[in-house]
Order: structure tokens, then sequence, then C-alpha cells
């Protein structure tokens, strides 16, 4: 993903001033709230100033009495706090969002609810932030249709560049883009977000690696932001079009783009794009088959990251990259170095993204990166230690090492066995039909007393849950006992103790039970569906995130829904 800061585009519409001629020795409470707005927007290099001017319109807002301008005032001091306390800006902006509620402002209290979200994103509480922008987008379609396809943006590029929902921001980008292709999208008023709403249709496309449409969308962003002079965005559809060619493998091509948006980008001190070009270039050079220039950018990656402690999970692939590169040259010290940054990486991803750090599992297991540290630690010590003492340590590495392959070949083992029992085991489909008559049988096992509900109840109930199962309605996301009564027209406590009896589960149990073995079933037998990701896989199999699924799945059947996918995979090419 190429990143895209949108750096207070609400700033921006907020903040059509131009400086004051009068002289600062004027008496602040003397300014008219125009004057004091200008004052302030036209000093962002001194915060006192500004602080001084925020002050000067509260006391005059509050000494008159009107809210809209103390939701005014509020956001002022909101911006002064933006970066350095958040939390202050928070306070500030509830308090706009207080006294600018039915005003029918053009921008309050919906810019406050989107710089809220912001400030909730930077501390990882999406669903927080979310809620914050799905307010700004009701009040912004009462009072401001520009404002609103602004919001939108928003909560697309935080489905984006955040929680990885390609489709549904793309969803977004394309509602915005069909609106301002109704204006004049060369004009100063909507180009700019014209062109940003095209990149982030781009930068999705390039994600769900749709090539050919992100080609023909980085195309048409290059020729609008040329036709407006708009350097920036000419030098982003470059850097975007660079990353498409490198998803080509049409490696010349995208060293051209991406070495010819660099310096551009650089001057502009992007940082984010600084990052994702020596990333790209990176990869770039390793189709190229040039390791050494490609492990010199992920190093180049390494430094930004250590400086803004800033990294999403696409990047983090330089890391296995330099661990094995200087692996292979016997360069322990630097195998080291890049193995603890990984790892700390890894356990930022974890606390903050939690279902986000697949890569990082994939590529290198904590336990294997742990292992490769410590006896990477012990080495080096080895080489300052006198002899004995290293041959002493190298035993306890071999011990350590024989005894994890050990623990490693048993848990290969267990893995294979469960492994091997799924494949073998016949079609659970097979076992569902609607005509079942076994459910007769075990009505009668039964005592009426026993449950305290009618047989022929029972019996209705227990064929819906047999058309419920034929027609693999379990796989609809956010199922619940309540939905289910709903749709069988009968109470929930029915269901449940139908369920817990003949089927010897909880409703939750049946639920995800059904979903894992339609699971198994369909991997087995559709190979396409084993190259979508885990996170893909849990929508499609009725799970509302990986993580949910990924236990699910290991409960039920002892190994990981990767570990089955890849194995799956190896039997067929066998």
């Amino acid at each position: 993903m190429t990143y895209l800061q949108w750096n207070k585009i609400l700033f921006l519409l907020l903040t059509s001033f131009s400086l004051l001629a009068q002289s600062q020795k004027k008496n602040l409470s003397q300014f008219s709230y125009d004057e004091l707005h200008d004052l302030y927007f036209a000093n962002p290099n001194n915060q006192e100033l500004q602080l001084q001017c925020a002050r000067a319109y509260l006391t005059k807002a509050n000494k008159e009495n009107i809210t809209i301008r103390k939701a005014k005032a509020n956001y002022q001091f909101a911006l002064l706090y933006y970066d350095k306390n958040p939390n202050k800006a928070i306070a500030y902006l509830d308090s706009v969002i207080k006294y600018s509620l039915n005003t029918n402002d053009k921008y309050f209290p919906a810019s406050a609810y989107c710089e809220k979200a912001d400030l909730l994103k930077r501390q990882f509480k999406f669903k927080e932030a979310m809620a914050n922008y799905n307010l700004a987008e009701k009040v912004a379609l009462k009072t401001n249709t520009d404002f609103y396809y602004n919001v939108l943006n928003f909560i697309g590029t935080t489905k984006s560049e955040d929680l990885g929902e390609y489709n549904e921001a793309l969803a977004l980008y394309k509602k915005c883009y069909n609106f301002y292709k109704t204006k004049d999208v060369r004009s100063s008023q909507y180009s700019y977000y014209y062109q940003d709403i095209i990149f982030g249709i781009a930068d999705c496309y390039k994600s769900l690696k749709n090539t050919d449409s992100t080609a023909y969308y980085n195309k048409l962003g290059y020729n609008e932001s040329k036709s407006t002079k708009n350097t920036k965005y000419q030098y982003l559809f470059i850097l975007n079009e660079g990353a498409n060619q490198l998803l080509k493998k049409n490696y010349k091509a995208a060293k051209d783009s991406i070495n010819k948006a660099l310096p551009e980008i650089i001057t502009s001190n992007d940082t984010g794009n600084i990052l994702a070009s020596y990333y790209y270039l990176g990869k770039t050079y390793d189709g190229l088959g040039d390791k050494e220039t490609a492990s010199k950018n992920f190093i180049k990656v390494d430094s930004i990251y250590k400086k803004n402690k800033e990294i999403s999970t696409e990047f983090i692939e330089g890391y296995p990259y330099l661990i094995n590169f200087y692996k292979n040259k016997g360069d322990k010290e630097n195998q080291l170095k890049y193995i603890t940054v990984y790892m700390e990486i890894d356990s930022i991803l974890e606390k903050n993204y939690k279902e986000f750090n697949a890569i990082v599992r994939e590529e290198y297991d904590t336990p294997h990166l742990f292992l490769e540290k410590e006896e990477l630690i012990r080495s080096l010590k080895n080489d300052k230690q006198k002899s004995y003492w290293g041959i002493s340590t190298l035993l306890l590495v071999s011990i350590s090492i024989g005894c994890f392959g050990i623990y490693q070949q048993k848990q290969k083992n267990k893995y294979r066995f469960r492994f091997e029992k799924l494949i073998n085991q016949k079609e659970i489909s097979n076992k569902i039909s609607i005509n079942n008559t076994q459910n007769e049988v075990e009505i009668e096992n039964v005592s009426k007393t026993e449950i305290g509900i009618a047989d022929e109840l029972v019996k209705q109930i227990l064929e819906k849950l047999d058309r419920f199962e034929y027609k693999k309605e379990y796989l609809q996301a956010n199922i619940s006992i309540q939905t289910l009564s709903a749709t069988f027209k009968t109470n929930s406590k029915y269901i449940s103790k139908i369920i817990n009896t003949y089927k010897d589960k909880t409703f939750i149990q049946y639920i995800n039970d059904l979903r894992i073995e339609h699971g198994i079933e369909v991997l087995k037998k559709n190979p396409k569906l084993r190259k979508y990701t885990i996170h893909a896989l849990a929508s499609e199999f009725g799970f509302n995130n990986a993580e949910s699924f990924s236990t699910v799945f290991f409960k039920k059947t002892g190994i990981k829904p990767s570990y089955f996918i890849k194995e799956l995979e190896k039997l067929e090419n066998k």
C-alpha cells in the first residue's frame, strides 16, 4: 500500500484566511471573530499567539453566549493539542460537538467527529473511530453534501490503509468518484479531492492485485494531476504504478517508475511514501537478482522505521530477507540485529492490530525467532570467551536444538496425524439429508418430560434444522439463536434445548462446527479458495474475523487453517 496522509484536509476546508495587516500590539479582545480566526491560522509556527487567539475567541463567545462560536473556539484549542496531547485534544473536540449539535453549521460537528476519529485511529481504537466517522457521515449528509463525500473518503482510507478491507473501501471510493464526476474536477474546489479519490481506487485495486484496473486509474490520476499541476499526486501515481509493475514482475519498468518518483517524494518530505519507495525498490532488485542492492534498500526501510517507529504489515517483509541475507554471509551481528527489530515489530503488531500480523507468523513464527536470536547471542558471546567455554556453550546449544528438534518433530507428527484424519474422513455433507428419519428414532429415545417440549414440536424444529443445514444457512454472518428462532417462528429456548439434547452441543458450538465442517470440505475440493487470505476465508465461512475463525478451526481439528491449506497444496502437488 502506498501511503497517503490526508494532513488535516479539514484544516484546509476551514482555513480560507488572509494575513492580517493590523499591528499585533492591538488588544486581541478588540478583534472580531474573523480577525481572530485569521490571525490564529496565519501563525501555525507561533503556538503562543495561537493560544492567545483561541482564548480571546472563547472569551468573546462566552460573553455573547453564541454556541457555534464556543464550538469554533474549542476547535482551535483541540488543534493546538492535536499532536502533543491527543486525549486533551479529544476532550476539546467533545466540547466542539456539544456546542455545535443541531446548529446546522456547514462543518461542525461533522469535522470534529472526523478529527476525533483520526486521533482514535492513532491509538488503534478502530471501532470507536469508525463510530465517530459514521456520526460525521450522518450530520454532513444533512448539512454539507461536499463534506459528506470527504467523510466517505476518510472512512474508505481507514478501511483500506488500517483495516485491510479493500473491497469495502473500493465501494466507498467509487461512490465518491461518481459524485465528483458531476463536478468541474479541474477547478480548485474539486481537483484535489477528485485526484485523492482516484488514488484511493488505484491503491485498492493494487492491494487486490487487479493490475489492469490499477494501471487504468494510475494513468487517469496522473493525467488529471498533470493538467492541474499537482506535482505531489503526479509522483504518487508514478510510484503507485511502479508498485503495480512490480506485481506484474516487470522489474525494469518498476525500477524506472520508482526511481523517477523517489527524488520528488524525498523533496516533499513524505516519510511514509519514502519508506514505501525503498521497500518496493528492495523487492524490485530482488526480482532482478541483485540481492546486494535489494538488501541496501531494505536497510533504508529499517532506518526510517527506527526513526519514526511506524510501519505497516506490507512493508515488514524486508526483515526476513535481511535475516537470511546476513545468515548466508555468516554475519551473525547483523543477523541478530534484524531478528531483534523484527521481533519488536511483531510485538507491536500483536498488541495493536492482533489479527494483522499474519505475515510475521508465516515468514518466521515467534518460537523460531526466539530460538535463532538466543543461538546468535550465545554464539557471539562464545567468540569472545575462551575455547573451553565455547565448547561447553556449543554443547548446550546442540542439546537445546536437539530437544527442540524432537519437540518440533513430535508436534509435526501430531499435526500430520490430525491432517490425515481430516483428509480420510468421509464427506460431512453426505450425512445431511432433508428427509432425515434418524430424528424420529432419537425423539423416541428422549422422553417428553425430560426437556418439556411436545414431541410434535421437537420433530418440526429438527426438520427445520435439517433444512437449515442442507441450505447452508449457517454461513450467514452474525447469525444468532434469536434470528434463527424468528426464522423458525418459535421460542429461542426451545431451539436451545433441542440443540443441546439432540445435537449434544450448545448453539454456538453447533453453528461453528457446521461452518468448520463445510470449510474443510470446500477447501479439499476447491484449489482457488485456498489462495484466499485467512481473513477472506473467515468471511466466506460466516465468521466475523480471521482470529475467531482460526481459533474455532483449531479447537475443532487440532490444527490451524493455514497449516491445513499448506498441507492440502503439498498433497495436490504430489
